[in-house]
């Protein structure tokens, strides 16, 4: 080797070269597999595609007619309402099943978990049965004075109606999930959240209202938006209430023109319309709620302990 006004050159290897090394050449790897993976998922879906335009038996036609019926659009709107009322229902029992969960008092845990070991052990379908049949329980329900005048009574059908039996169905069945999972949002926040919130001269209803809620949002938004999905299906099960959401608008259509299969397809296309607007809903929700690492909850409760400290600060030199 030969060095050369501070570089290093090999004989007989043409001009020095520097220390640095040339840029390599970036060389893509080839997958085959993964191309013919694509390409054989495109022929399917072709296939698929050309199978369910050209197949008569889908009733295109028909689905075209029945789409915006007044009958289908009522059952939707029925479908939709009961998803509202069922979820409000769920929502506030389960925050204050998981409230009574969490509690140290035997007499609010041990109901709150009687409830939810039993409403998550029964089939749905069973529940919803037994709000539609309850008559056969209890003929008239009423309230009166023990040994004394009757104040209030009246006969059961009138009273639970098949909208209020799957109310009743689905909203106390979704409130022992939805106990569980405000509970593991709540279980997440740290205690010092709690103490600290406590050394300030919060109660325990404003400390859970303004500080533990905010923070366990990022945990509770995500299972509960995928609850109310679910429960926008499981609405399809009241059909045996006699209740006209969309399935049972849809059967009674068919019932009468055999249009069976068009008639389903129709509610599919229904359900999966909604449920697609709901994700989109959900993913800004969780978005909302996931700005930044930092919570809110958490913000607001380091900005009390600062004002806080300041002022005994400002007590002890006076």
């Amino acid at each position: 080797m030969i060095t050369v006004s501070g570089k290093l050159a090999v004989a007989g290897d043409g001009p020095a070269v520097s220390g640095r090394r040339p840029p390599e050449k970036v060389i893509k790897l080839k997958r085959p597999v993964r191309w013919a993976s694509y390409a054989a998922m495109g022929l399917a879906g072709l296939l698929i595609l050309r199978s369910v335009t050209t197949n008569p038996n889908f009733g295109w036609p028909v689905v075209a007619e029945y789409f915006t019926s007044p009958r289908v659009l009522a059952g939707l709107g029925n479908t939709l309402q009961l998803t509202v009322a069922a979820m409000a229902l769920g929502l506030v029992l389960g925050v204050i099943l998981a409230v009574m969960r969490l509690s140290t008092n035997p007499a609010l845990s041990g109901p709150a978990g009687l409830y939810i070991w039993f409403f998550r052990g029964t089939p749905i379908f069973v529940q919803l049965l037994f709000w539609g049949f309850i008559s056969a329980l209890y003929p008239t329900v009423g309230l009166s004075i023990p040994g004394g005048p009757t104040l209030f009574a009246m006969e059961t059908n009138s009273l639970i109606t098949p909208l209020m039996a799957a109310i009743l169905g689905l909203g106390l069945n979704e409130a022992a999930y939805m106990a569980e999972i405000i509970r593991a949002g709540i279980v997440s926040v740290g205690k010092g959240q709690t103490e600290a919130a406590h050394a300030l001269g919060m109660s325990n209803l404003r400390t859970l209202r303004r500080v533990i809620l905010p923070q366990a949002m990022r945990v509770i938004v995500p299972p509960t938006a995928n609850n109310v999905i679910s429960m926008l299906k499981t609405t399809s099960l009241v059909s045996v209430l006699s209740f006209p959401e969309l399935l049972y608008a849809t059967q009674l259509i068919y019932a009468d023109n055999f249009q069976t299969i068009p008639l389903l397809i129709t509610a599919s296309i229904w359900y999966l319309i909604v449920t697609t607007l709901m994700t989109i809903g959900q993913f800004y929700i969780e978005r909302h709620y996931g700005r930044s690492n930092r919570l809110e909850g958490q913000g607001l409760l380091s900005r009390l302990l600062q004002l806080q400290t300041r002022r005994g600060a400002t007590a002890g030199t006076r």
